[in-house]
Order: C-alpha cells, then structure tokens, then sequence
C-alpha cells in the first residue's frame, strides 16, 4: 500500500490516505491528461453510450489509431469492474473506421482529424480500431483481480491493464500518487501483436500523390525521398541498404517494386551514378525547397527499381493497404501476396 509523508524539520509527517469518493473529479484529470494512466492519446467520447445500455466513461484513441476504454471502478467490486470492462471492449471491437469519424463528432462536436492534427501535427490514419486496450482506474483492487488482469494480459495478450489512483491530504492540502499494475506500453505491444499479422518482409513506402513527387523521375533517377521534417524524414531510416520497397502513389496505386542502395542521404549531397549531383540533375521543388535547413530538408535513399508500372497501370484494389507513412512495414498479407503475384516478387527475393 502506498504511504505518503511530508519531511518537516522535525521528522516525517504522514498524510492520510482520503477516500476516492469524487471520481467525477478523476475522470475529469485524466480526461486532459491521459499520460496519468500511461497514454498518449486524445479523448474521443465521455459517458459514450454502447449498444448495450452502458455508458463507457472515457474512450480515448492512440498515435495508431488504437482505442483505449478507461472506467473508473466507482462503486461496483473489482470483478465487476473487470467484466464491465471486458463487455465495452465486445462492443469497441466491432467499431469500423467510419463508426470512429461518426461517434467522435457526436460525443466531442469535433471532427477526428481535426482533434488528431492537432494533437499530432499530421493526418489521422486511414485504417482505424485495428486494436483496442482496456484500463481499469481504481484506488486498489483485490489480489484475485490483479491475478486476472495478468493472466489475461501476460498469456493471452489482452489488452487490459489497472491504474492506481490514491488522495492524500493533510494541513489544507491534497495530493495525488498514480501507479499502475503493469507497464501500459508493455500492455499495449502485446495487444497490438496479437492483433496484427507476421511482417511479410516487404516495405511500404509513398511519396503522396503524383503532384507532390512526379513518379517518373524517382523511376528514372532511382530514389526515393522525404522532406518536411524530422517526423517524415527519420521515418527513411527504417530503410536498410537491401531492404525490398513497394511504392504507392496517392490516388493512383503500387507502381514500383525495388531494393534500397545507399542510406538516407541528404538531397543535396546525393549523387548520381553518372558523378552529376541529384539537386543539380533534377531541381525540383521537393528536393530543394527547404535546402539549407537540415530539419526540414528534403532526404534521399538510392532505390534499385526492379519493376516498374506506368500511372495507367497502377496495381490496386479496393482495401489494400496504404497508409499515411512515409515508409513502414508491410503486415497485411492479402496486399503482400497481391505485390508479390503483380511485380513478380517471390519470397526468396526478400532480402
């Protein structure tokens, strides 16, 4: 049980533990700040009511697009706790991407990326709910709950977790200690693994659409490349030199297939094979607009195109995969064996 003191000069004074009996109060603190349980997300819905007949009090969304149901204990037991838990979570579950939009404008009277820019700076994921997590904010629950809560985290990979609040007070004053009974990020790994499909092996990578990066020219001087910031450009350093890449234009489709030759680069230090420099053989604006500012600077990876499309041949269907990432990895198999059969890729070229 967690003690708090006070180091006066006469010795520790301890305060006295106070009863949670304004949770309002809770649900209110952790609604603007979710890191008090662990989290970095935004809020999505308060009180949001379900399908079956209960009120979830707060449903927050994660950096992925992941959903986080945290209930406040209140005055059901520990396992009564648990299970309402569990039962909103049979209800997220089956929440698809436009159900997210939807009740997030109806509980909070703001559009979702809007509130996501905002939070995050970028676009909201495309695919939304492809996992879910689960905390429980109590003062204390009892050690069979806390058995429960481990098990169903640590050997089947649920995403569920408990958050411990307590009040202190003493001479006027209150404060407040928060722990929890299991690393949320740890929770949070597990859940999102168990959701999601081995890696293919294969690279997803875009440039946006045909008039922010002309495909033909990252075709014809074998790159690829990122500007803007930090955030997009590190995002070339989970390309290793041999790692294979599928590129996919906004709007448009897959059109090329190629292994990485040559590290991130800055744009204006990259060579051609032909000796020529990159931003002196091709100036275009997204090399060279922010030339000079190494932040925001435009960044290259050598890539070896080994098939390619033309734009009127774009390979696509409806639902494969693409994603507001610069360059991440390929889970969705359906898309990865849909690649491999359209540019000829078997899995021992993966590399």
């Amino acid at each position: 049980m967690t003690r708090l003191f006070r180091i006066s000069d006469s010795g520790l004074v301890e305060s006295r533990r106070k009863p949670l009996d304004l949770e309002s109060r809770i649900e209110d603190w952790v609604a603007r700040d979710l890191s008090l349980v662990g989290v970095d997300g935004i809020v999505i819905g308060r009180q949001l009511a379900t399908d079956h007949g209960k009120r979830i009090d707060l449903l927050a969304m994660d950096e992925e697009g992941n959903l986080i149901i945290i209930e406040l204990k209140r005055d059901r037991s520990p396992r009564d706790i648990v299970g309402q838990v569990l039962d909103y979570a049979s209800w997220v579950r089956h929440l698809t991407t436009k159900d997210v939009h939807e009740l997030t404008r109806a509980a909070i009277g703001r559009s979702l990326p809007d509130l996501y820019r905002e939070r995050y700076g970028k676009a909201v994921p495309e695919t939304l709910n492809a996992s879910h997590q689960m905390i429980v904010v109590a003062s204390e629950v009892d050690e069979a709950t806390k058995r429960i809560i481990e098990y169903l985290s640590e050997e089947h990979d649920v995403g569920i977790n408990a958050s411990f609040f307590n009040i202190f007070g003493a001479e006027g004053h209150e404060w407040l200690t928060t722990d929890s009974l299991l690393d949320q990020e740890e929770v949070k790994d597990r859940a999102v693994k168990k959701a999601r499909a081995p890696w293919s092996g294969l690279y997803y990578v875009t440039g946006g659409a045909e008039e922010d990066r002309p495909w033909d020219e990252l075709r014809k001087y074998g790159i690829f490349t990122a500007d803007g910031g930090r955030h997009y450009t590190n995002q070339l350093d989970r390309l290793e030199v041999g790692a294979p890449i599928f590129y996919y234009q906004k709007k448009t489709g897959y059109l090329g297939y190629g292994q990485v030759q040559t590290p991130k680069t800055l744009a204006s230090d990259y060579v051609l094979e032909d000796g020529r420099k990159l931003t002196e053989a091709l100036p275009a604006r997204y090399l060279t607009q922010f030339e000079g500012d190494a932040d925001r600077a435009a960044y290259v990876v050598g890539v070896k195109w080994l098939r390619t499309f033309d734009r009127a041949d774009a390979k696509t269907y409806q639902g494969i995969f693409a994603n507001q990432a610069i360059a991440c990895k390929i889970y969705d198999q359906q898309t990865a064996d849909f690649l491999r059969q359209e540019f000829g890729v078997s899995t021992e070229d993966n590399v």
